[in-house]
């Protein structure tokens, strides 16, 4: 069973995996994939096209799935995808990619 802090905003269309735990403050949008048994600690950011791996730990202050930075972008959809197992610390970006 999937915990989710009170606080939390998950938005619909968003997949949270078996026995993930989502802290406070996290903000989750509609075509995000989180995996089974992964922690977003609080105060986590997972827009776009974003899929995120089982096992995962995800501590605060990390935005992920944003539009890119580069100019190359031209608004196309792109996608974010994070593999299984990783640690993301504090204070990390990872923008989806350009084609």
């Amino acid at each position: 069973m999937s915990m989710i802090d009170p606080t939390a905003r998950i938005e619909d269309g968003a997949v949270i995996g078996e026995g993930t735990t989502i802290g406070p403050y996290c903000i989750i949008g509609p075509r995000v994939v989180i995996g089974a048994d992964c922690k977003l600690v609080a105060h986590v950011y997972v827009a776009g096209q974003t899929t995120i791996g089982d096992g995962c730990t995800i501590y605060p202050f990390v935005s992920l799935g944003a539009p890119p930075q580069s100019l190359a972008w031209r608004g196309e959809l792109t996608r974010l995808e994070i593999g299984r197992g990783c640690i993301i610390r504090e204070q990390s970006t990872m923008s989806a990619g350009t084609m």
